[in-house]
């Protein structure tokens, strides 16, 4: 199992920097912009008899060396460490939230994990589910491969490895902030949570009008016109606010002033025109 799960390097046919961990195989690709991490699995032969052409995707970040070999090296330890936990696949012909199970994982006593044509996620016991923070808790058991399943690692961390427990903890602080502080009994700071940082930014500005569609004006030259309400909800109904305002208002941003943001342009009434003349949106009219 050592020799498998242990990285080994070289150079390809066409000169990338390759490694092997067992089946998987990487490489550093360049790009216009610098090297990118691509992929294969199974490959024939030695590192240096395969080529660009056999490797496949490639993350949208830039890597270095440094980088790439610290990428092989974590997988290698994940590897390392899953073959520690004794996960054993089985068949389970039985319904989920995302159609009948193909095949399942077991985890643990009581935790599985199903896959589907489509989907999958874990399904715990009646048992293992009280486990499972009441911030988070699902009533049936189950929790889907995309976010939820960050409950069942922050509960059962012993069934995980460090890289899924670091995915895990990150997921909880993004997605789901206040079970993390919870969890944790710490405060996240604005910058580490999207969904926090999202709840603060509109109480900040739920009486302020927030851009939710903009356009390069043709008629007003050095100019965005823009389309907005207040605290940026969108839908057409009524959201109530100031009295006698409507639903939604055009203005003129300063093109060199229009930055979006995070989370949306915030109208300065002070600085940004109303607009009722000529449209540049399609189909609208003043």
């Amino acid at each position: 199992m050592s020799n498998t799960m242990t990285a080994e390097y070289g150079r390809t046919r066409d000169g990338m920097l390759a490694a092997r961990v067992g089946n998987q195989a990487f490489a550093m690709m360049p790009r216009d912009n610098g090297h990118h991490i691509v992929k294969a699995w199974g490959l024939p032969g030695t590192i240096e008899d395969w080529t660009a052409a056999d490797f496949y995707g490639g993350g949208h970040r830039p890597v270095h060396e440094a980088g790439f070999r610290e990428t092989v090296e974590e997988w290698a330890f994940q590897q390392r460490q899953l073959a520690g936990l004794g996960r054993s696949s089985t068949l389970a012909l039985r319904s989920t939230p995302w159609g009948q199970s193909q095949h399942a994982v077991v985890c643990g006593p009581g935790v599985v994990f199903h896959h589907t044509a489509s989907h999958g996620g874990f399904e715990l016991t009646a048992d293992r589910n009280t486990g499972i923070h009441h911030l988070l808790r699902s009533d049936n058991g189950f929790y889907e491969e995309d976010c939820a399943w960050a409950a069942v690692a922050a509960a059962f961390p012993e069934l995980f490895t460090d890289l899924e427990r670091r995915n895990a903890d990150e997921i909880l602080k993004k997605v789901y902030p206040d079970a993390w502080e919870a969890i944790h009994g710490a405060t996240l700071e604005r910058g580490q949570s999207r969904a926090k940082d999202r709840r603060s930014f509109d109480a900040e500005n739920a009486e302020r009008w927030v851009v939710i569609a903009a356009i390069l004006s043709t008629q007003n030259s050095g100019f965005v016109e823009c389309i907005a309400t207040l605290s940026g909800r969108r839908g057409g109904k009524s959201i109530g606010g100031r009295s006698g305002e409507p639903v939604e208002r055009r203005f003129l941003v300063a093109e060199d002033r229009y930055d979006i943001g995070e989370f949306g342009y915030v109208i300065d009434e002070e600085q940004d025109q109303p607009y009722t003349g000529p449209s540049s949106f399609v189909g609208s009219s003043p």
